[in-house]
């Protein structure tokens, strides 16, 4: 009995050792936005650097950035493309003052990220409630769509 009860705590131990299961990568998207307070009909800078792991993403399945004034309705969702690096890239220019928002919507690897930043036109308006969770809400429900 004592010969069968070794032979499985071995069988079990082997086991354990054999295959090592992988830790899963996440999809990372560092947003910058460049400047963060820029002046009425110059071109504003908006980088979105995607990894996965440590791998650098240079064909992720889309890339847009979702940009609209505080307190808008109206959001701009512009695709982009691969710059290089796994930097997807975006110059635009605005012609009203006021406190902005960008989302970058980035899928790869069967992975959605989307980070969110605030940026400045001339001078600030009043910021959305709660940070923009109602967008953020709202945006989630039409994905799920």
């Amino acid at each position: 009995m004592k010969k069968i009860m070794l032979f499985c705590m071995a069988l079990i131990f082997l086991a354990g050792c054999g295959k090592k299961e992988e830790i899963p990568k996440m999809l990372n998207v560092d947003l910058a936005v460049d400047p963060t307070q820029g002046k009425v009909n110059e071109p504003v800078k908006f980088q979105a650097k995607v990894t996965y792991g440590d791998e650098v993403v240079t064909d992720a399945d889309d890339v847009s950035f979702e940009i609209w004034l505080a307190n808008s309705d109206d959001h701009d969702k512009i695709a982009v493309k691969h710059k290089g690096n796994g930097i997807y890239e975006l110059e635009k220019a605005f012609d009203e003052e006021g406190t902005y928002y960008v989302y970058a919507h980035v899928t790869a690897r069967d992975m959605h990220n989307m980070p969110k930043k605030e940026f400045v036109i001339g001078k600030p308006s009043t910021p959305e409630k709660n940070g923009g969770k109602k967008e953020m809400d709202e945006m989630n429900d039409e994905e799920m769509k």
